[in-house]
C-alpha cells in the first residue's frame, strides 16, 4: 500500500474512533498530520483508563442473547441451522424478485382459488401432485411483481407441538397454542386475513424445503404451466394403501421405489440451501427483523429459557403484554412506505465475521485435541497452536506491543493486552457509530449482537494468546524466563477457553458429518416428517367431505400426510410418516450422519 493511501486510511480510522468513548485518540482537530497506531505508547494515561471495559476475564452477561441473534441472523434461509434447532424466533420482512417461480401440487385439475401452499423447488411440490390413479396436476408460476412475504424462521413448516409453530400462532391467533400444531387449513386463512391489511402476499416457511403460503394465486403471479403428470403406474397408487383408521400400525406399509425416490428428492432439494446464502430466492429485509431472542421486545422470555439448553428454546411462556408489544413492533415495520436506514449490508457483514473466524477455531479446537506423555511433543503443539492464535489476531498486534515477563510486579495479561483486544473487537463496527442516527431498530440490535460477538471471538482469542506469550510460546515476541513453562497446564486452559467459546457461538457450520460423505451419500441431520416422533395421540383431522364421482375432477387436494401442508387429508390417505418412531435425544438433538442418494436411503 502507497503511504499516502496508508496515511489516508489511518486518517479515517481516526475520525471514526473520536466517535466512541473507548476509542484509540490517533488523530486531533489541532494536529495536521496522523500518528500511526503503532506509535502510540498505549501503557500510559490517558490510553490505559479504559482498560477496565476491556477486561480479558470477564465474559458475557449470563442473560445475553447477542449470540444467539448472531447466528439466527447468519441461519437465515439455510436449511441445515434450521433443521438443527427447528424453533424458529425471528420474524423477517421480505420479498420474492420478478421471475422466481413458485410451484404447487395437487390432485385436481383446478387452480386454487384460496391461500394455499406453494413450493420453491418443483421437487418439494411434485410430490403433492396425487390423484387417486398415481397422476396428478403440478402447477408452475413466474412472480410478475416483487410479493410482500414474511419469513418465520426454524423449521416453521413442521407440524409438531414442540415450538416450530410459536411465532406464527402469536400473529395468527395472539397467543401460542401448541395444541393446534396440525390445524394447518386455519392458519394459513388466519394469517392471510391478517397480513390483507398490511399489502402481505404470502409467508415463507421451511420443513423439508423452502415453501411459500400464498395468500391469493392471482395477484402477483402468472401461470407458466398447468401440467397432468404421472407419478405411479395406473394400476398401482402407492398413496394409497387403504388402510384402516386410525394411523397407528406396528409397521409402515409396504410403498415401492419410486415412492423413496420422491421422498427423497425432497430432502436433496432442501439440501441445495443447507449452507449459506441458504434459499436466494426470498430476499430478506434484515433492517426490519423481530426477533424474539430481544431481550427488550421480549423480556417475559429470559425466564422461560433459563437454565434450558438452545434445543429446548420456545416462545411459548411470553406474556401477553409482550406478544402486544411484538405485533405493535411488526407492524410498524411492515408499514413503512420509504424505510430509511443505515445502508449498511448486515448479511454481509456477519458472513464475513463467521468466514474469518470459523475455520480457525474449528482448527484451534483440533489442535488442542491431543495428548502425549512426551514432554517435547507438548511443547512443539503449544508452539503450533499459539502461532494460529497469533494468525487471528495479527491485524491488531501493534508495532509497540511488549511482552512481560510472567511474574513481573504490577502487570497482568487484562493491561498490557487489552488494547489488542480493544481493537479486534471495535474494527468492524467502529464507524458505524456514525450511522447510529439513520439506524432502524432492527438495526440498532443487530449492531449490539455483532459487537458482543465480536467482543467476546476477541477477548478469548487475545486472552489464550497472551497467556501464550508471556509463557515463552511465541516466536515473534521472544522473552526470558525463569524456568521452563507448564505447557501441560496451558494446553489444558486452551482446551477449555476453546470449547466455551465455540459452545457460546454454537455455530452450525461447525456441525457436519465425519468423515465426509461418499460420492453417493449425501449428509442428513433428522427432520420432520420421516424421523419426528409420533405424538400417543395423533389429532384427529378435520371431517372432509366424501369422495366425489369423478376423481379426476376433484378440487384442491389438501396435504396433511406424510409431507403435510394442508388440513384435510384425501379420502383414505393415511399419514405413512406417522408410523415412524425415532429415539427422542435424536429427534431433539439432530446429528448429522451420512445417507444414501439411491435407493434403499436409510433416512
Amino acid at each position: 500500500m502507497r503511504s499516502q493511501s496508508l496515511v489516508a486510511a489511518l486518517s479515517l480510522l481516526g475520525s471514526a474512533a473520536l466517535a466512541l468513548d473507548v476509542q484509540f485518540p490517533v488523530n486531533t482537530a489541532e494536529e495536521t498530520y496522523v500518528r500511526p497506531l503503532n506509535t502510540i505508547k498505549l501503557n500510559v494515561p490517558p490510553y490505559s483508563s479504559n482498560t477496565g471495559q476491556w477486561m480479558l476475564d470477564e465474559g458475557p452477561p449470563e442473560n445475553t442473547t447477542g449470540n444467539l441473534i448472531f447466528d439466527t441472523v447468519h441461519s437465515f434461509l439455510q436449511h441445515w441451522p434450521n433443521t438443527r434447532y427447528r424453533n424458529g424466533h425471528n420474524i423477517v420482512p421480505g420479498v420474492i424478485p420478478n421471475g422466481t417461480l413458485l410451484h404447487h401440487g395437487t390432485s385436481g385439475n383446478t387452480i386454487p382459488s384460496k391461500p394455499d401452499w406453494t413450493a420453491t423447488d418443483p421437487e418439494h411440490s411434485i410430490t403433492f401432485a396425487r390423484g387417486w390413479d398415481g397422476g396428478g396436476w403440478h402447477l408452475t408460476m413466474a412472480v410478475t411483481r416483487p410479493l410482500k412475504v414474511l419469513y418465520f424462521d426454524g423449521s416453521s413448516a413442521a407440524k409438531v407441538s414442540e415450538g416450530t409453530m410459536d411465532t406464527q400462532d402469536i400473529i395468527a391467533w395472539g397467543e401460542v397454542q401448541p395444541e393446534r400444531y396440525f390445524d394447518e387449513g386455519r392458519r394459513i386463512k388466519d394469517l392471510c386475513v391478517w397480513g390483507k391489511e398490511f399489502g402481505i402476499d404470502g409467508f415463507a416457511r421451511m420443513e423439508m424445503d423452502f415453501e411459500v403460503m400464498l395468500c391469493d394465486f392471482t395477484a402477483g403471479v402468472e401461470i407458466v404451466s398447468f401440467l397432468h403428470v404421472r407419478l405411479s403406474p395406473r394400476d398401482r397408487n402407492s398413496y394409497l394403501p387403504h388402510l384402516p383408521s386410525p394411523p397407528r400400525l406396528p409397521s409402515p406399509p409396504p410403498f415401492d421405489s419410486d415412492f423413496w425416490v420422491r421422498t427423497f428428492e425432497v430432502m436433496h432439494s432442501g439440501s441445495w440451501h443447507n449452507r449459506y446464502p441458504g434459499d436466494s430466492r426470498i430476499v430478506l429485509d434484515l433492517t426490519g427483523l423481530i426477533s424474539l431472542y430481544d431481550i427488550g421486545l421480549a423480556p417475559s422470555l429470559i425466564p422461560v429459557r433459563a437454565g434450558l439448553e438452545r434445543c429446548d428454546h420456545r416462545v411459548l411462556g411470553i406474556s401477553s403484554e409482550d406478544i402486544s408489544q411484538v405485533k405493535r413492533k411488526l407492524a410498524e415495520v411492515i408499514s413503512r412506505s420509504h424505510p430509511v436506514n443505515s445502508g449498511i449490508d448486515w448479511k454481509t457483514l456477519i458472513h464475513v465475521i463467521v468466514d474469518r473466524y470459523a475455520d480457525r477455531l474449528e482448527l484451534m479446537q483440533h489442535l488442542l485435541n491431543f495428548t502425549s506423555s512426551d514432554s517435547h511433543e507438548l511443547l512443539q503443539r503449544a508452539k503450533l497452536t499459539q502461532t494460529q492464535l497469533r494468525v487471528m489476531i495479527t491485524p491488531y498486534l501493534l508495532d509497540s506491543t511488549v511482552i512481560p515477563n510472567a511474574g513481573t510486579s504490577g502487570v497482568d495479561a487484562s493491561q498490557w493486552a487489552s488494547p489488542i483486544f480493544r481493537l479486534c473487537a471495535t474494527t468492524h463496527t467502529s464507524v458505524m457509530i456514525q450511522q447510529i442516527p439513520s439506524m432502524t431498530p432492527s438495526e440498532h440490535l443487530l449492531l449490539k449482537a455483532v459487537e458482543e460477538t465480536m467482543r467476546e471471538i476477541c477477548r478469548v482469542t487475545t486472552k489464550m494468546w497472551a497467556y501464550g506469550a508471556i509463557s515463552g510460546l511465541d516466536t515473534l515476541f521472544p522473552i526470558e524466563l525463569n524456568g521452563e513453562p507448564d505447557v501441560t497446564q496451558i494446553l489444558n486452559d486452551w482446551r477449555h477457553d476453546i470449547q466455551k467459546l465455540m459452545s457460546w457461538l454454537d455455530w452450525s457450520v461447525w456441525i457436519k458429518c465425519r468423515p465426509a460423505c461418499g460420492p453417493e451419500e449425501m449428509c442428513y441431520l433428522p427432520t420432520w416428517p420421516i424421523n419426528a416422533p409420533m405424538p400417543s395421540h395423533p389429532p384427529p383431522p378435520p371431517p372432509f367431505p366424501p369422495p366425489p364421482r369423478d376423481p379426476r375432477n376433484t378440487t384442491d387436494a389438501s396435504e396433511t400426510d406424510y409431507l403435510a401442508d394442508r388440513v384435510e387429508p384425501p379420502p383414505e390417505i393415511v399419514d405413512p410418516f406417522f408410523l415412524f418412531e425415532a429415539p427422542t435425544e435424536e429427534w431433539r438433538k439432530p446429528e448429522p450422519k451420512c445417507i444414501r442418494r439411491l435407493f434403499p436411503y436409510g433416512f
